[in-house]
């Protein structure tokens, strides 16, 4: 007969320890805790585990990438090329400016107009024709002038913000690799070559500078000092296009015809260095 303790009630055996359900949450948290904390084996190494990213993570990552944004770009220059076809801005050359609209409030709309034409690939030829047939030689230069910065400006951004991620690992020719050396390392002098002897496109040029590494302020600074010399002689020209036997008329024609002379040639006598390069 077993003894009975002092108090006379008799000894109770501890529970038995019931395992825990795998399922139960309780149970798990504290293996996985257990696990986290345990000592990494010799040699091993450690791998963070990320959370996986979110359907809106990706998708931003997505409208945010190169392509994507070089895509836009290429939408909104397709828009706009295809309302100036729609508005048919040449119209007001025949039509003339609505009546409430004229003098200074006149140049600053067709300032703000020249410019988004030159963004769209309109040639500023015939817009520095409109500038002068419309507000005369000296008011025609300054519209003109005005808008072909504020077309440069914009075209240089977009194309800087949209499409030079995309479009630089692209330039493995000889020829472009060389181009762009010359404006990313000689950007002012480069674009006031390309801007006084006029041969390459002006909106080429716009989306060409901005894919390079050149900064803004030698672009825009080329650009207005550039443009100068041929913008007056297009204002000029189309100031006087209804007397073309002018001595005016007839000098800014010169003044047209010699400076794209003089690029071709130059252009040409300098291939083989831009080959080499």
């Amino acid at each position: 007969m077993l003894d009975a303790n002092r108090s006379g009630t008799a000894p109770t055996s501890p529970p038995a320890a019931t395992p825990a359900s795998p399922a139960s949450p309780a149970a798990a948290t504290p293996a996985l805790l257990a696990t986290a904390l345990a000592p990494a084996a010799p040699g091993a190494v450690a791998v963070p585990v990320l959370p996986r990213a979110g359907f809106a993570a990706r998708c931003t990552r997505l409208l945010l990438s190169p392509y994507a944004r070089l895509s836009l770009l290429v939408a909104l220059l397709a828009g706009g090329a295809a309302g100036v076809l729609v508005c048919e801005p040449q119209r007001l050359l025949t039509h003339g400016w609505p009546p409430q609209l004229g003098g200074a409030a006149a140049a600053l709309v067709f300032a703000a107009a020249y410019g988004l034409c030159t963004v769209v690939f309109v040639p500023r030829p015939l817009l520095n024709l409109a500038a002068g047939a419309m507000f005369g030689s000296q008011v025609g230069l300054a519209t003109a002038l005005a808008g072909t910065v504020l077309g440069a400006g914009v075209a240089f951004g977009l194309g800087r913000a949209l499409g030079q991620d995309a479009l630089r690992p692209l330039l493995r020719g000889r020829w472009l690799k060389a181009a762009d050396g010359q404006l990313s390392r000689h950007g002012l002098r480069s674009m006031l070559a390309l801007r006084l002897f006029p041969g390459v496109p002006f909106w080429a040029a716009n989306y060409c500078a901005s894919v390079s590494r050149m900064g803004w302020l030698p672009f825009l600074l080329a650009t207005a000092l550039g443009s100068i010399p041929n913008t007056a002689a297009y204002a000029v020209a189309g100031a006087r296009a209804s007397t073309p036997t002018s001595p005016a008329f007839l000098i800014a024609m010169g003044c047209i015809a010699v400076p794209a002379l003089a690029g071709t040639v130059i252009a040409w006598r300098k291939r083989h260095r831009l080959r080499a390069g």
